[in-house]
């Protein structure tokens, strides 16, 4: 579903509601990134998915305050527990300090560690992340970045690099679980470490063995992880009844 804005389209993927009182589970895909990157998790639990400029959408990107407003703009009426992968972190951050709608904020790599505002770190980061995913993400990665393109892409990262989100962080007053992989060197253990030290409730939590692309690598793990965030009967299950989950990352 495409909503005109005066900053452009902003498109929502649109999942069925969640029951009154319990929170909604909204995702923002990270840099270059759409639907597709979180769909293993949809299918796995109830959520929407918002694309903005530079995640999912190939168009001019705006400020990090206005990409928040355009993401407050798409938020459902009753409490909501937003997701945020790599790049748009800032994005949900700055949304969830100015929104009371939201009731918790689950932060999937943040890459805005300020070494990585120089792009031979980034490179080199990235890397060493790159050798730890799994390799059938390739072509799926690959053609999300094709659709958004890299100037998008660029504008996005030269966006939010520079984001105060720690700043930020000290502004929410909600439950934050940063997470990520043991091999993601896009998001080192100090940083993740410090950012969840900002919040007020916050916590970090990191992922043994995995890298980056938790969203597509550890669905279950993340569904695990919204069911703390969120409390054990706040998140709709799609799970067909009697079917057993496997543990950890799952397929």
């Amino acid at each position: 579903m495409g909503v005109a804005t005066a900053a452009g389209p902003v498109s929502v993927v649109v999942s069925i509601g969640a029951r009154p009182g319990v929170p909604g589970v909204v995702l923002v895909p990270g840099l270059g990134l759409d639907q597709r990157s979180m769909a293993r998790l949809r299918g796995r639990i109830r959520a929407d998915v918002v694309r903005l400029p530079g995640m999912g959408r190939r168009e001019p990107v705006p400020s990090t305050d206005d990409l928040a407003r355009l993401l407050a703009g798409r938020l459902p009426p009753g409490p909501v527990l937003l997701v945020g992968h790599s790049q748009s972190c800032p994005v949900v951050v700055a949304a969830a300090a100015r929104d009371g709608r939201v009731a918790g904020l689950l932060l999937l790599g943040p890459t805005t560690d300020p070494p990585m505002r120089r792009v031979g770190v980034l490179a080199v980061r990235w890397l060493q992340t790159a050798v730890h995913e799994p390799w059938w993400q390739v072509p799926l990665v690959l053609a999300q970045w094709l659709r958004v393109g890299p100037r998008a892409m660029v504008a996005l990262w030269r966006r939010t690099a520079p984001d105060p989100i720690d700043e930020r962080l000290r502004r929410v007053g909600v439950p934050v679980l940063v997470v990520r992989g043991t091999h993601d060197a896009l998001c080192p253990h100090d940083w993740a470490r410090h950012l969840a030290g900002c919040a007020p409730q916050g916590r970090l939590v990191e992922l043994p063995g995995a890298a980056h692309m938790t969203v597509q690598t550890h669905p279950d793990d993340v569904v695990r992880l919204l069911r703390e965030l969120g409390g054990a009967t706040a998140i709709a299950d799609r799970s067909r009844p009697g079917r057993r989950r496997r543990s950890g990352g799952g397929a």
